[in-house]
């Protein structure tokens, strides 16, 4: 999940005469706008580790991972998400988070990972480039990454600087990165918007040897859209998976889509994630709903990615022991009580390879999927 700035509307509609001035001087004294828009499809960042690990010639299987690192804010009741008063972190906070981050990815080892909510130049996050701090301590060599959320300047809650991204990490080269535009949200007012996230999706081709137009795709889908935004973004995610498959490429593909697997026993979590000052589905509460919290509308719109493609932990797998493969939950001091997390293919992973690493406690309010792929010949 994410900040919900919707949750101060308030405050940007208060502060409507402050960034329209601050938002003048800004054009005047600068080329970049206060907040970032983003074409359809732009190049991708690239980053390299400072010192390159050898990676063996022959592969047969690799190990896929997908995980939201919460901004390298661990467990901590951040404001915007955990009903928490936490805004700024500190700089040792953030780097004991990356530490036990970075741990957790050397012990598993993946080949391929997928991160969300991942800064490199935000205030919030001491202004700690976690991408390449991720980098640099694990055996990854090259990363490729796009902004999910990039301003200059967010007048909420003195959150200031923003620029959080979504990144794919191989051992591996990767070329023709892309980020992918997805959907804006419609229900929510036009200066809310401007400084609202733009979720998007990264791809990148990844140059194993003797494996040809291999592709890595990672997507962060909305989390608190109460129109049908989130269902667009899994309709695009597909849609760009299909296109891999219909242009004879292979794919692993995941990450934070922000709604639950087909066949979930529970499809409404207001009252679990219910700060102490707010009330929902009682007569009289507008909404009645809190954002982000209430699945029910939804439980059919990953049918299709289901029917479609190969997911890591099959919907009759999933729904013979849903506990095991809870993947996040809101609060800090809660056990996982909800799946977020996905990977798929459109080709074969290995039978019972799939690990929802719930033991990761500390690191995110996310726990990381990791899976095992079988390599295209």
């Amino acid at each position: 999940m994410n900040y919900n700035p919707s949750h101060h509307i308030l405050f940007f509609q208060a502060l409507l005469p402050v960034v329209v001035i601050f938002s003048v001087f800004l054009l005047v004294s600068s080329c970049e706008p206060l907040a970032t828009g983003f074409d359809d499809t732009v190049g991708a960042n690239y980053y390299t580790t400072g010192t390159i690990h050898l990676v063996p010639d022959t592969f047969t299987v690799v190990l896929v991972m997908t995980w939201n690192i919460r901004f390298g804010a661990g467990r901590i009741p951040w404001f915007g998400d955990a009903c928490g008063d936490r805004v700024m972190l500190a700089e040792g906070e953030i780097y004991s988070s990356l530490q036990a981050i970075a741990d957790k990815i050397n012990q598993v080892k993946p080949d391929i990972l997928l991160l969300q909510e991942v800064d490199v130049n935000s205030k919030r996050s001491a202004y700690i480039d976690e991408l390449q701090w991720l980098l640099d301590h694990t055996y990854f060599n090259y990363a490729v990454s796009g902004s999910q959320w990039k301003a200059q300047f967010i007048p909420s809650d003195g959150l200031g600087r923003l620029d959080e991204e979504n990144a794919i990490f191989s051992r591996w080269k990767i070329s023709d990165a892309t980020r992918i535009q997805l959907a804006l949200r419609t229900d929510q007012d036009n200066l809310t918007r401007y400084f609202y996230e733009r979720c998007c999706m990264v791809k990148g081709k990844i140059e194993i040897p003797h494996v040809n137009n291999f592709y890595a795709v990672n997507i962060h889908a909305s989390a608190f859209a109460s129109d049908d935004t989130k269902h667009k973004h899994i309709m695009q995610f597909k849609d760009e998976l299909d296109q891999i498959s219909k242009d004879g490429g292979w794919f692993v593909a995941g990450g934070d889509m922000n709604t639950l697997p087909p066949g979930s026993d529970t499809t409404d979590y207001c009252i679990q994630d219910m700060c102490s000052w707010e009330s929902f589905h009682c007569t009289g509460d507008d909404p009645m709903h809190k954002e982000g919290s209430n699945y029910e509308p939804e439980k059919h719109w990953l049918d299709e990615l289901y029917a479609t493609y190969q997911c890591a932990v099959p919907s009759d797998i999933y729904k013979s022991n849903q506990y095991k493969y809870f993947t996040h939950t809101t609060r800090g001091t809660h056990f996982w009580d909800r799946t977020l997390d996905y990977l798929f293919t459109n080709y074969q992973w290995v039978d019972n390879s799939v690990v929802t690493h719930q033991d990761a406690t500390k690191q995110s309010d996310h726990v990381p999927v990791s899976v095992v792929f079988i390599l295209p010949k």
